[in-house]
């Protein structure tokens, strides 16, 4: 069971014990009827032959609420994409399929290039991206809810309490977070315990009071794939392409929305997903590519406000960050102590190091490039330069799913 203590500039919900899963769910699907809601899936043709996505599929069948399930694909040739129709046509929702690497959607993604306006390489951004463009053209929905694909332990009050913030017209809140712990022998989320929340402290500890930091800082998961939001927010927000995603969002929705409509809620007793290699020796890879690309949109959010980057700064911050991550990491070792769980300590800190070399390069390349790759353009930008736009792809997307 959570505590009920509130931190932070956004309202945190607890999970202060069961869920009534039967109540909730009656709820919204009272509330979806004027309020309705699509699930984006962003997935990947390897996630099919998983257990995950099979758990998923398998919880998803009993969710009356869902107006629409959105898979949006990852590379995949034609072949690949009908295998993925016909593994989600066990679903019994009305469930579409955007082929982002078929020429119907691929020739949009060239009409944007063409005005000169950015869509990103090839990632999950991209992809969910043009999942916000397919839901605009619909006109029909209030919200949408997101999450991955590679939940073990994937249960349909995961998604219930995920979307109940924006869904329920009493609450109204324009964008909600979903968070949890990621426990089993050990603790995992080193990005976020490591990383993250040691360097935004940090920056707190030499810019000072900023409130775009107080904003990360009140976040328990700032790195959490999971939210709901409704749908003019996916009008307006620009994303980053990278790992530098979920970042990005919260930076979007604090520039976008009043900090009383953004919320964050305990989706689970805990999380499990894949784990991504921490590839100390190659950037290019696995956590340490995810640490450049987080600093990097990270530092690019903070000189947008108007914090000025010096190579004096960088020299700061990293021997800060280094000093706070090992406070932090005692605390963790001690943590786990205290549950009786297992706790490497060479591997912990040697993830440190390896943040830390993450920040120094991507503190490097912000030197060389402040403003970096641009974020992908919002729907309202794309849509003001190709009047049509929208009409263009729900027409690809319904002659693809044809």
């Amino acid at each position: 069971m959570s505590d009920f203590y509130q931190t932070g500039v956004v309202a945190t919900f607890h999970r202060l014990g069961p869920t009534n899963l039967d109540k909730i769910e009656e709820e919204l699907s009272w509330y979806a009827v004027e309020r309705p809601l699509a699930l984006i899936l962003p997935s990947l043709l390897s996630e099919l032959d998983g257990e995950a996505l099979k758990g998923i599929v398998r919880q998803l069948k009993d969710v009356r609420y869902l107006r629409e399930i959105v898979v949006t694909l990852g590379p995949a040739s034609e072949v690949e994409f009908q295998q993925a129709r016909q593994f989600f046509s066990a679903l019994p929702q009305q469930t579409t399929l955007i082929w982002n690497s078929g020429p119907r959607v691929s020739a949009i993604y060239e009409a944007i290039r063409k005005e000169g306006l950015h869509v990103g390489e090839d990632g999950k951004g991209r992809s969910v991206w043009m999942a916000y463009g397919y839901i605009l053209a619909r006109q029909e929905f209030h919200g949408i809810v997101l999450h991955d694909c590679d939940i073990v332990s994937y249960s349909r009050d995961l998604l219930a309490r995920l979307c109940y913030p924006v869904i329920n017209p009493n609450l109204d809140y324009n964008f909600c977070k979903g968070f949890y712990s990621r426990v089993t022998d050990r603790l995992h989320g080193r990005v976020t315990r490591l990383l993250v929340t040691p360097l935004i402290r940090s920056l707190h500890k030499i810019v000072g009071h900023h409130p775009l930091l107080l904003f990360f800082d009140s976040f328990r998961y700032p790195l959490a794939g999971e939210f709901a939001m409704d749908v003019d927010l996916a009008r307006i927000n620009r994303i980053p392409a990278d790992w530098g995603l979920e970042v990005g969002v919260l930076a979007e929705v604090y520039r976008n929305t009043a900090l009383r409509r953004v919320c964050q809620i305990d989706i689970a007793e805990n999380y499990e997903h894949k784990h991504q290699v921490l590839s100390a020796d190659d950037s290019g890879k696995g956590l340490n590519k995810m640490c450049i690309d987080i600093c990097k949109s990270l530092f690019r959010t903070l000189a947008s406000e108007g914090v000025i980057f010096s190579d004096g700064f960088f020299k700061t911050l990293v021997a800060t960050y280094v000093r706070t991550a090992q406070d932090m990491l005692k605390r963790f070792e001690d943590d786990a102590a205290v549950n009786g769980l297992f706790f490497d300590r060479h591997a912990e800190s040697l993830a440190v190091e390896t943040f830390t070399h993450g920040i120094r390069e991507a503190a490097e390349i912000i030197t060389e490039d402040p403003l970096g790759v641009p974020l992908i353009t919002s729907w309202d930008r794309v849509s003001a330069a190709i009047p049509g736009i929208l009409e263009q792809i729900q027409q690809a997307v319904a002659d693809d799913n044809g």
